[in-house]
């Protein structure tokens, strides 16, 4: 019996990781590097993977989620609008502001909760694919999820900038769809 190959199509999986590493840990060569090395340990440990315990990209970001702690990276994730939810040129401060207002607001969050906002926004895991990175149900993660949003509104309402007072329309638009 052939086993399946975790690493067959990269491309995606490379995507996926960096976006997730690029969250936690901010944007750049510390990600560029900390990708490379999920990808080394996955080529190193390849036959290590076992696809009944889920699949490709759960199991590289189980990889992602242990050098990141190897490298003592505790600085909370930064976040980065997609392309379509830029601002418009005469809105750049405003945005400055709410964006600053969020990360500060996610790095007063707790390990767990910043981790589980990068699975969902920063590698756009749905419920089922979290659950399997952390070991949880689908219930508990969509729980801890609701949770921790609600913290993060909460964060953000004890903040006195202007443009703190909700989270950013993309994050609120991304949690309405990716169910499970």
């Amino acid at each position: 019996m052939r086993r399946e190959d975790p690493l067959a199509n990269p491309a995606p999986l490379i995507d996926r990781v960096y976006s997730y590493v690029a969250y936690r840990i901010g944007d750049g060569p510390d990600a560029e590097d900390v990708t490379s090395d999920v990808f080394e340990r996955a080529i190193r440990y390849r036959n290590s993977y076992d696809p009944a315990r889920g699949g490709a990209l759960p199991w590289l970001l189980g990889i992602a989620r242990r050098c990141i702690d190897d490298l003592g990276h505790r600085l909370g994730p930064t976040f980065d609008q997609q392309e379509h939810d830029r601002p418009a040129p005469g809105d750049i401060a405003s945005d400055a502001v709410r964006r600053l207002s969020l990360s500060a607001a996610i790095r007063r969050l707790d390990d767990r909760s910043r981790d589980l906002l990068a699975l969902r926004f920063g590698a756009d895991l749905a419920t089922k694919q979290i659950a399997e990175v952390v070991g949880l149900k689908p219930n508990a993660v969509d729980v801890a999820l609701h949770r921790t949003l609600a913290q993060l509104r909460s964060e953000l309402d004890r903040d006195d900038e202007p443009g703190a007072l909700t989270i950013a329309p993309a994050v609120m638009r991304r949690t309405s769809h990716k169910g499970g």
